[in-house]
């Protein structure tokens, strides 16, 4: 089979043939449908050597949805043929947490050598995907593949970060996005079906603000250092009760500080490599609180593709081949993709 792999560091992600992986025990074969292309892979393939913790060659992406191929022996809950979306950030399924769904703060996955798809095990760009368990996946129940790739992780996310604060986005309430990219166009579209707050979008891109409009922003305004004073304006002062940062860069966390309301919530979502303070005297308000999101629970993805079958969120995507997803990768790296990029490995 065909599949998109990193295979030296430093040098741009390969198609190669491989074999096809069979399902041992427990263990699902999916045929990959759609996949999609994130900004985590991105930074991946920019760590250097001495810092690189996945052996080599990886098959990337962690967006995949598919249709099951082949069942391992003692693999229950789905059957060949069945649409599926693929959970990503498997925990070790025993402990408390995973006993909640809550896969992605497993503390034990780490340590047992588990590693999500595309992030150190093989993943779903590629014609066909091993999956550990059948718990991992979800019935896409007639929803559209190339749709729900990006909810798996793109959509997922922020579905997690915005749930943390719906207690404090009330009527009355603002959230501000930053980064209208595959995540943050998703998360405007979140924000506007489970909340009434007013919806702040910012970016440096006009074309990614006018998307912002086009998804369900009340106001998309340029970041930059003046935006958090527009913000203020617009709240009459208060500030946002949420700022989800998508970016995650030094700049776009000092916009998430100058910007939160007391006692409002930063969620810092991208891995621009930015940090924010927290503390007495470290510029946020007081009684701000302040988390990073991983990915989200198998119940969370579950919410997310429901709100997407009722038309309450959708992708906004382009499309390519298997053997155009290194060029895509060159395109979401030089910042040429609006919204998600998804890979169709039989399309």
């Amino acid at each position: 089979m065909k599949a998109v792999q990193y295979r030296t560091v430093g040098k741009a992600p390969e198609v190669v043939e491989i074999p096809v992986p069979e399902p041992g025990p427990g263990q699902v074969l999916i045929k990959v449908t759609a996949a999609g292309l994130c900004h985590s892979d991105l930074a991946v393939m920019g760590w250097p050597e001495e810092r690189f913790p996945y052996p080599l060659p990886l098959t990337l992406g962690h967006e995949g949805v598919g249709t099951v191929a082949a069942l391992g022996s003692g693999a229950t809950g789905v059957a060949e043929g069945e649409e599926v979306a693929v959970y990503g950030p498997w925990g070790c399924g025993r402990c408390r947490v995973c006993a909640e769904g809550s896969e992605n703060r497993c503390p034990h996955a780490a340590g047992l050598g588990i590693m999500p798809p595309g992030l150190g095990s093989p993943g779903a760009l590629a014609e066909y995907l091993l999956v550990d368990s059948p718990r991992h996946l979800v019935p896409l129940n007639g929803l559209d593949p190339v749709q729900a790739a990006p909810l798996t992780d793109a959509g997922l996310t922020p579905y997690h970060a915005i749930r943390g604060s719906l207690p404090k986005l009330v009527p009355g309430s603002t959230a501000v996005v930053i980064g209208v990219g595959g995540l943050g166009h998703l998360a405007v579209q979140l924000l506007r079906a489970l909340t009434p707050a007013r919806v702040i979008a910012l970016d440096v891109h006009e074309e990614k603000l006018e998307l912002a409009r086009a998804v369900g922003a009340h106001e998309a305004l340029p970041s930059g250092e003046e935006a958090p004073t527009r913000v203020r304006e617009l709240t009459g002062g208060v500030g946002a009760e949420a700022v989800l940062d998508f970016v995650g860069a030094r700049a776009t966390l000092a916009v998430a500080a100058a910007a939160v309301a007391t006692g409002g919530d930063v969620s810092v979502v991208g891995i621009g490599g930015g940090t924010l303070a927290v503390g007495f005297g470290g510029g946020l308000p007081f009684e701000v609180s302040a988390c990073a999101p991983y990915w989200g629970s198998r119940t969370d993805l579950v919410d997310v593709l429901d709100l997407a079958r009722r038309g309450l969120v959708s992708s906004h995507v382009e499309t390519f081949s298997l053997d155009e997803a290194p060029l895509a990768y060159e395109r979401l790296h030089a910042g040429e993709i609006t919204g998600r990029a998804v890979v169709l490995p039989h399309g």
